[in-house]
């Protein structure tokens, strides 16, 4: 049995190692076109968790490697001069160098054979192997010639870094932030031996350009950087090694192999640097891939469905959370503004990996900082959990950060709320929910999405809602806002446990901004003229003031999800070639109209949200930009908080899901129109609440899910964080002796299995 090696990187050389050493009779060639000494790049970095695996799958190479190993377990966030050390983290760094020359020297060991210099531009010519392992890094020339096959996709990202080296010492993985005339500038730093660091330094392509760098000059790179850097440097030179500036290739490949050919490292995915999983990503696939292929040596199908199975999902949620991270250092300019603890917890979180207790498990001195300096700024006790601190919108003052979302019931009768709903909102509010957000409540009654919507557009309608406002207020400190809406397109369709997006047997006339259908079932809307505007505004406005006399402490504007004013917004359902369509400020008037009006009808004193979809998950959907023009327009208008979700504008989207993956949307508003955030989206527990509040990400955190089975999600973090409140109503206080010592007892005991489940330190002694 033959295999052959193309790429002679860490993913390339360790799947050899460990291959020969599972089927030592089978012959292995590893073809490098570098020299056996050449190497690009100056270090790499590994974790516990990873020097762990390398411990069990192949000790010798674990000990050569620990044998020149940098270690620490520090990390400095340092900005502009100001420092803080975070420790208990675990990395050590390595010369590649080095690295490279260890792992060929176990390949010799067990009889590899290596080839070096030796440029292979055909495959044809190793017919006679069972396995071509295509290892030749991120500008893979076998890849490429087979894009299809592979499904491979690029996608250039838009900061520009430059890998450099430096003499300077460091005792710390070090993220040294730097303010400057042309923009913000980072240096991630690590010491890989003595004497030696590496330094990647990064910057927006705004920033680059102003700064005047040249792609490939290293000279006038030196130069200019050495002068940015001239505190951080303290004296030391730096060092390049064919470092040119780049923007950073994220490649996918939805196929990771073709008949007996296999992707392996950088050519197969890449996981952008500022995660530190490059070699590891590649050297961990190894593992997988040579596992695969010593329980399959014969069956190449089976072996590359095994890799694939056990690799893939992994694979993804690393590079998942490098694009989340690489997206935080594309925008550091717009962090820049947070306070320094702020600023250092939000680049310890930026993947949303890690949160606060995590942190908290590897240095509570450094939480308590974060903590003590939100609580400071807000002028609250300096250990409050950030959750259950007070947030002011107008007159109108919410206990804690924790948001009820709007959740249909489709319960409703002829519009009408019942019994169910005044259970359903008064157990959330005696629950100790800070906001609660209603349904979306139509407006007419061809502006409900299904029969069991509510409304407010009747009297007694309006009364059915006082009794729940007024139970609200009378039996908890809750605020209760009421989310006003149109169905619009999206409109007279069955209750989802009747059919998904189907319309009911007697739809009435449908509504949009132009005349697109929603899907093949429902029917195409009619595209409004101005007198179905006028009277839309006229029902909303009314509504308004039926809100307010229903006793509401807040309204929503629903502007999101493709309903009626979300229609107008997008391009994708506004075709219009009137004044209300075409360029984004034209797809905003209608939406602005109504806002307008229904903030003069509102009382002052009470605030108003609007809630936007801040993407469409569609091709030439929403922009970020438009989300920012929509958001800033919204406030200049009056608007006092943004609800920002995304999606189901269309029903071709295409979302990309993970824990709390709509808060970057957030961020995006909030860090750059200047405006308070309402985030919502897969969060899950009172950790993560915490964390998104802390780095800056919301204001305010809307739960949907986890309160439908979990009325009292509130009382049991309360329970959980040891946070003592004085909103539980007398009838149940009787039930803090019980739960708060329950609670207390499983976050030690979950505390307990996360310190038993981390990696052992593998620092030298």
């Amino acid at each position: 049995m033959k295999i052959t090696v193309i790429g002679g990187g860490p993913g390339g050389l360790y799947f050899s190692i460990l291959t020969k050493k599972a089927l030592p009779h089978c012959q292995i060639d590893l073809y490098e076109r570098n020299k056996a000494d050449d190497s690009f790049g100056f270090g790499v970095v590994f974790s516990d968790e990873t020097l762990s695996e390398f411990l069990t799958k192949d000790p010798k190479s674990y000990e050569l490697i620990r044998s020149r190993f940098a270690y620490w377990d520090d990390l400095d966030v340092a900005r502009d001069g100001e420092v803080v050390r975070i420790t208990g983290n675990g990395f050590c760094g390595c010369s590649r160098k080095t690295l490279l020359e260890l792992l060929q020297q176990r390949c010799r060991e067990e009889g590899v054979n290596l080839h070096f210099e030796s440029n292979i531009a055909d495959l044809s010519q190793f017919s006679d192997s069972t396995y071509i392992v295509v290892s030749d890094g991120i500008n893979s020339i076998f890849r490429d010639q087979m894009p299809a096959d592979f499904g491979t996709q690029k996608v250039l990202k838009n900061n520009r870094f430059v890998w450099m080296g430096s003499t300077r010492p460091l005792d710390a993985f070090t993220y040294f932030f730097r303010t400057t005339p042309y923009g913000t500038f980072v240096a991630h730093t690590y010491q890989y031996e003595a004497g030696r660091s590496t330094w990647i330094f990064e910057c927006s392509d705004e920033t680059w350009q102003k700064a005047g760098f040249s792609e490939t000059d290293e000279a006038d790179t030196i130069l200019k950087l050495e002068h940015l850097f001239k505190e951080e440097l303290d004296g030391h030179s730096l060092i390049s090694n064919r470092s040119h500036w780049r923007q950073f290739p994220a490649i996918t490949n939805s196929n990771w192999s073709k008949d007996n050919i296999v992707l392996l490292g950088d050519a197969k995915a890449t996981a952008h640097y500022s995660i530190g999983s490059g070699t590891k990503l590649a050297m961990e696939c190894a593992i997988a891939l040579s596992e695969a292929v010593s329980k399959h040596p014969d069956d190449v199908k089976a072996a590359f469905d095994q890799y694939e199975k056990v690799r893939r999902n992994r694979v993804e949620m690393i590079q998942y959370a490098a694009n989340v991270s690489l997206d935080w250092f594309e925008h550091m300019d717009r962090h820049n503004q947070h306070d320094f603890m702020q600023f250092a917890f939000g680049v310890m979180t930026r993947s949303k990996k890690v949160t606060f207790e995590n942190m908290a498990l590897r240095d509570s001195t450094f939480t308590q900082k974060v903590l003590s300096e939100f609580n400071t700024k807000h002028q609250n006790k300096p250990e409050t959990p950030a959750a259950f601190t007070p947030f002011q919108l107008r007159d109108m003052v919410v206990k804690n950060r924790i948001v009820m979302s709007p959740m249909g019931q489709y319960s409703a009768e002829n519009g009408l709320v019942s019994d169910w709903h005044f259970m359903h909102y008064g157990s959330r509010a005696t629950g100790g929910v800070g906001l609660i957000l209603t349904e979306m409540t139509a407006i007419s009654e061809t502006g409900r999405i299904t029969l069991g919507c509510p409304g407010i557009y009747t009297k007694e309608q309006l009364v059915n809602w006082k009794r729940i406002t007024d139970f609200t207020h009378q039996n908890s400190d809750s605020k209760i806002g009421i989310q006003l809406g149109h169905s619009g397109r999206k409109g007279a369709i069955k209750k989802p446990w009747e059919g998904t997006q189907e319309p009911i047997e007697n739809p009435w006339n449908l509504l949009s901004a132009s005349a697109i259908a929603y899907n093949e079932k429902m029917a195409v809307p009619k595209e409004m003229d101005l007198h179905d505007m006028e009277q839309i505004l006229n029902e909303f406005v009314q509504a308004t003031k039926n809100a307010d006399e229903a006793g509401f402490d807040m309204i929503e504007l629903q502007a999101h999800h493709g309903f009626l004013l979300a229609s107008f917004l997008s391009p994708l359902t506004n075709k219009r070639q009137d004044s209300f369509g075409g360029s984004i400020e034209n797809r905003l008037k209608f939406p602005l109209l109504v806002f307008t009006a229904m903030r003069a009808a509102f009382p002052e004193h009470k605030p108003m949200s609007v809630r936007i979809s801040a993407s469409d998950w569609a091709e030439n959907g929403l922009t970020e930009a438009d989300s920012i023009l929509i958001a800033q327009a919204f406030k200049n208008a009056g608007a006092d908080i943004i609800n920002v979700s995304t999606g189901n504008t269309v029903a071709t989207q295409q979302p990309v899901m993970g824990r709390m993956w709509q808060t970057p949307f957030s961020d995006t508003i909030r860090n750059t129109v200047s405006i308070p955030t309402i985030t919502t989206g897969y969060i899950q527990d009172i950790d993560q609440i915490n964390t998104i509040l802390l780095n800056g990400r919301a204001d305010l955190v809307a739960l949907g899910r986890p309160l439908l089975l979990d009325a009292n999600f509130v009382r049991n973090a309360q329970a959980y964080e040891q946070y003592q409140t004085d909103d539980i109503p007398k009838q149940y206080r009787m039930g803090i002796s019980h739960l708060y010592p329950l609670k207390g007892s499983e976050r030690k005991a979950t505390e307990g299995m996360k310190k038993l489940l981390k990696p052992e330190s593998h620092k030298k002694a």
